[in-house]
């Protein structure tokens, strides 16, 4: 069944807290007040730059990373910097995850496996197994590997991001790539795969399609750069 319409895009904080960590019965121990502080930072600040409002984006991420750094635990640190990454990944901004790579070697092995999918680089099976159900194909290199599904519109960005990385996204995957951008009003990768779709289209030399993708790219374009 299809989301309503509004409702919060599913799996933002994708390596922040293993499943269930917020999730404590009513006969088990209280959770820490950082976690469930740290896990609504990193949703707001993933939306906010999905949605290209960098200034909610820079104080939400800055809050999230005071939360996890109360621990004295680099490991979580990692996670929300790798979290970041996903984000700018899924908007097709390939800049190197520096955050991460300087926590990298304490790190856990799920989160270096992650690191390395969203570098676009290879990846083996054992690394494969420790990363998202949904990621696990594309991550492998299987011919034809599906996107994620339409309910998972985050990981669906990322796989295709991934695979526009490695040089492999095909026109209808980047097609795929606009439609969910376009349908959760993600302004930032919107614009990002739109630039990509029009590039695809002058090289076939479709004019009259690269002019309707350009007038798309000029209606959204306005509020994306506060």
């Amino acid at each position: 069944m299809r989301r309503s319409a509004g409702a919060p895009p599913k799996r933002y904080a994708i390596v922040l807290i293993a499943a269930g960590a917020l999730s404590a019965c009513a006969s088990g121990p209280k959770v820490p007040d950082w976690k469930i502080q740290s896990i609504g930072h990193v949703e707001r600040f993933t939306a906010a730059y999905l949605k290209g409002d960098s200034r909610v984006e820079a104080r939400e991420f800055d809050l999230a990373r005071a939360e996890t750094t109360r621990t004295g635990r680099p490991d979580l640190v990692a996670r929300i910097e790798l979290n970041r990454c996903a984000a700018h990944v899924a908007s097709l901004d390939f800049d190197p995850c520096t955050g991460f790579e300087a926590l990298r070697s304490d790190a856990a092995a799920p989160e270096r496996a992650y690191a390395d999918y969203l570098a676009g680089q290879p990846v083996d099976a054992a690394q494969a197994a420790l990363l998202p159900e949904h990621h696990r194909a594309v991550a492998a290199g299987t011919a034809g590997a599906a996107l994620p599904p339409d309910d998972d519109p985050f990981g669906r960005l990322i796989a295709a991001a991934v695979l526009m990385r490695r040089s492999q996204a095909t026109p209808e995957v980047v097609a795929q790539a606009v439609d969910t951008a376009s349908e959760q009003g993600w302004r930032r990768p919107l614009l990002a795969w739109l630039g990509v779709q029009a590039r695809l289209a002058e090289a076939r030399g479709d004019a009259p399609e690269g002019a309707r993708i350009k007038r798309r790219m000029d209606l959204v374009q306005p509020a994306a750069g506060r």
